[in-house]
């Protein structure tokens, strides 16, 4: 690992020398290997190691601290029936190794009941632990929206970073930055729902407009008991503060939002633009001529078809 502190605007793979997964990997058929072979290698950055998964302890510094059953379910089927074609990464501990990417993945490992697991082995300090941690986190699942800010407010004070550098880090815009290190200022109860997901960053942001403590905890539990969009919850906190609704406005697109599109014109050869923001919006299929058309068409009747 590298001395000097990761290149901003980068996403996770500017943390480390090389690439982050270098090496696909299939755990139903792992290398043979003595103990003692494994203690006397000399590990490197590119080193795919079959460790012991009882070995393997998780990260405490990890921003997620609750993990969907289901979701790891799907991933477990998913290893099941195409191998696991990322290794986790790892740190040596003083006994065994510590988790620094990949928990999901080495929870569902344990879920199939495998002994090994295919991981890369790198040096890490404790100080850029929590900050690997968060952007892994970040480019692979969405962590709830209380981990996402107790994360970020960790990382600012920790790094002394700003919020336009965590931003383009993280591949979000600084505004999203902002809102999200808010929601730590709301009641305990509704942090608590946000942390469930019961409401989300745009509820958040509405409710965050309301001064009185009271007022803020009353609507909270309104918009979570009776299901409310964010627009109705911009709506009645408007009127609690006595204010018309401000116009939406549009959201600066994200680097994330950049990739996807990027990704999806090169699988289809169709230009893709999402437009919207994180509670709605739409996706355009550009064309040009009647030839281009009936080529969106012909496109969506094979994706219809592979769903049926």
């Amino acid at each position: 690992m590298a001395s000097k502190r990761p290149a901003l605007g980068m996403g996770l793979g500017a943390l480390f020398e090389d690439n982050l997964y270098p090496v696909p990997v299939t755990p139903e058929k792992p290398a043979e290997s003595k103990e003692s072979d494994k203690n006397a290698v000399k590990l490197t950055e590119e080193s795919v190691l079959y460790i012991d998964i009882d070995e393997i302890k998780p990260n405490p510094e990890n921003p997620r601290q609750t993990f969907d059953l289901a979701g790891i379910e799907e991933l477990a089927v998913s290893i099941q029936e195409l191998g696991l074609i990322e290794p986790v990464i790892v740190r040596q501990a003083k006994v065994g190794y510590e988790l620094v990417a990949g928990e999901r993945r080495w929870r569902a490992m344990r879920k199939l009941g495998h002994k090994t697991v295919p991981s890369i082995v790198r040096q890490v300090k404790d100080s850029e632990l929590p900050l690997i941690a968060l952007v892994e986190n970040m480019q692979r699942e969405d962590i709830n929206t209380i981990e996402e800010a107790l994360a970020y407010r960790s990382i600012i004070d920790k790094y002394r970073m700003t919020q336009d550098g965590l931003a383009r880090l993280v591949g979000k815009s600084r505004p999203h930055i902002a809102n999200t290190l808010r929601t730590l200022t709301l009641p305990p109860e509704t942090q608590e729902l946000l942390r469930t997901g019961v409401l989300t960053l745009g509820h958040a942001n509405a409710i965050g407009s309301i001064k009185d403590v009271k007022r803020k905890t009353r609507l909270a539990a309104d918009a979570a008991a009776k299901g409310l969009s964010v627009r109705e919850t911009e709506r009645l906190a408007a009127a609690l503060a006595g204010k018309k609704p401000a116009k939406k406005k549009d959201q600066p697109r994200t680097n994330e939002i950049r990739i996807i599109e990027h990704e999806l014109t090169s699988a289809t050869g169709v230009k893709v633009t999402i437009k919207g923001d994180d509670e709605k919006g739409w996706v355009e299929l550009r064309y040009t001529g009647r030839h281009g058309l009936e080529e969106i068409i012909d496109l969506l009747r094979k994706a219809g078809a592979r769903t049926e």
